[in-house]
């Protein structure tokens, strides 16, 4: 959306546009031990998915497996799309637009909280620490979905 601000200096007008900012998240799934979930340094507190925002110039793909990296400790191959989510109070902070990845984590044994994270833990679907921030409950239910068969997931582009 374009929007045009007055300098309060010059009296003249300059064009911003406000978007909504890009993200990332990976819901990390090992079947035997369930997702990877954080607990949050920053505000807003809680639980949540690993990620984070896209830099400038860099891939989708690209920011969810750096932000894994440094979030949780692991390298992570994803699988595939979950979606966009991009409802605008999704983060309390500012309007979001996250794209969403399924990954599977390639060192396990590695994970450990870091950058953003308090904590960091593998956690069965049934047993999920609350509260989760932003709409990752909403995320994690499209993903349960899927482990069901009654949603799919979009190929990745597999070159960086």
């Amino acid at each position: 959306m374009e929007k045009t601000i007055i300098c309060p200096h010059c009296d003249r007008g300059f064009k911003q546009f406000a978007n909504p900012t890009p993200t990332t998240d990976v819901v990390i799934y090992a079947p035997d031990q369930g997702v990877v979930i954080i607990e949050r340094v920053n505000a807003p507190f809680g639980f949540a998915l690993p990620g984070g925002f896209i830099d400038e110039g860099e891939q989708a793909e690209v920011a969810a497996v750096r932000e894994m990296r440094e979030e949780t400790g692991m390298d992570v191959e994803l699988t595939g799309l979950l979606g966009v989510y991009s409802r605008p109070g999704r983060d309390p902070r500012q309007h979001t637009l996250s794209v969403v990845f399924v990954g599977r984590p390639l060192n396990a044994a590695q994970l450990r909280a870091g950058d953003d994270a308090k904590s960091a833990a593998f956690y069965p679907l049934r047993e999920l620490p609350a509260p989760l921030a932003f709409d990752h409950a909403r995320i994690l239910r499209d993903f349960q979905e899927t482990l069901a068969g009654k949603r799919a997931v979009s190929p990745v582009e597999t070159r960086v």
